[in-house]
């Protein structure tokens, strides 16, 4: 059922700040003057590329943006406009945020520190929210959550003003093409095709994605997991490609296997550091973590969340000593040290135990 029109003078619109909430008609415009008003008004409410019907004294339907609006400098007045209903608060937010990027690289009214950014120099803020979105959703703070994922959402809308700039692409190309892979690539859920698990669904992913790149049959395990270790942080790559050989068949038959190859690859390690050729002893320790990972993977274990937390403890035992000492680190003995450390340890051990349950009034 369609909602009916609302239809309101513009001296009520302005004077009772009245918010159009499901848009409408906005009648007896005496002036252009009170045109910029109006707009200056929805500008709190609607973004800057909504868009609008001005209607003129001929009764022309002449279409504008409300920033078209804002700065009209001719028209026969007196006007009527269209206002039609709001977007989606989520789009019209997305709206918001596209006009700010905008406007921060405004070349005459931007920010000096935006206008300098090129995608480049841009990466590292990238790889940082994109750590920083995993953090707190380890941490599980929703309003932490909510707040990087808007940080790294930032990363992408600003990525394609820059390319909108520099005439390569735009973020509506950047939404479309995304959009449309999606829909491509589930076809059990927008086409035809029936699949129920979801080992059928990942082999129909990479059927999909080969045929999107030209070729007849998924790409070899090489290029996967070269892939892997090209675009992905180290201790995750390696998970990837362990895991990638594994379903390939490339893999121990049982946990032993991983162990033996850990206890071969330290000996490796040992004898490397020994002949003094740092080339072979980086090969080496290549080796070495590469299968401790992969003990990790056997234990279906996190090595890059268990790094994280043992970080953690390092600095909290730190922490903890430096609450403790009344002079600086190095001034103690290496002997001193451990035994601060250790008491570190045993406090932070006791601050991490669970409370006992304290009995209820009732039954005390």
């Amino acid at each position: 059922m369609a909602m009916p029109l609302t239809v309101l003078p513009a001296t009520t619109v302005l004077t009772e700040a009245i918010q159009l909430p499901q848009g409408g008609l906005i009648t007896e415009i005496p002036t252009l003057a009170i045109a910029h008003r109006l707009a200056q008004q929805l500008r709190r409410h609607w973004p800057l590329e909504t868009p609008l019907t001005l209607i003129d004294a001929q009764h022309q339907s002449i279409p504008l943006t409300l920033g078209e609006l804002a700065e009209l400098t001719d028209a026969n007045c007196p006007l009527q406009l269209y206002v039609p209903p709001p977007l989606p608060e989520a789009l019209t937010q997305f709206q918001r945020l596209i006009d700010v990027v905008r406007e921060l690289r405004h070349p005459e009214r931007g920010c000096p520190w935006d206008l300098q950014q090129t995608p480049t120099s841009l990466i590292p803020y990238v790889l940082e929210e994109a750590y920083e979105v995993v953090h707190a959703l380890q941490e599980g703070e929703a309003g932490a959550i909510a707040e990087e994922l808007g940080d790294l959402l930032l990363q992408v809308v600003l990525q394609s003003q820059l390319a909108q700039e520099a005439g390569q692409f735009t973020l509506a190309q950047v939404l479309q093409g995304i959009t449309e892979k999606l829909i491509r690539r589930h076809p059990h859920v927008f086409g035809e095709v029936a699949l129920t698990t979801a080992q059928e669904v990942r082999e129909q992913w990479e059927q999909i994605k080969a045929a999107e790149k030209g070729t007849k049959d998924p790409l070899p395990l090489s290029q996967k997991l070269q892939h892997y270790a090209r675009t992905l942080p180290p201790l995750m790559a390696g998970m990837k490609i362990g895991e990638g050989a594994s379903r390939a068949g490339l893999d121990w038959p049982t946990i032993s296997g991983a162990w033996q190859k850990f206890y071969e690859e330290l000996a490796e390690f040992q004898e490397a550091l020994l002949q003094g050729n740092a080339e072979q002893q980086t090969a080496e320790l290549g080796d070495l973590l590469f299968s401790v990972i992969n003990l990790a993977r056997w234990c279906q274990l996190d090595p890059v969340h268990a790094l994280q937390q043992t970080y953690q403890r390092f600095i909290q035992r730190l922490a903890c000593i430096e609450a403790a000492i009344d002079r600086p680190l190095e001034t103690y003995t290496l002997e001193e040290l451990e035994a601060l450390w250790q008491q570190a340890k045993v406090q932070l051990a006791a601050d991490n135990q669970p409370n006992p349950r304290e009995p209820d009034s009732e039954g005390a």
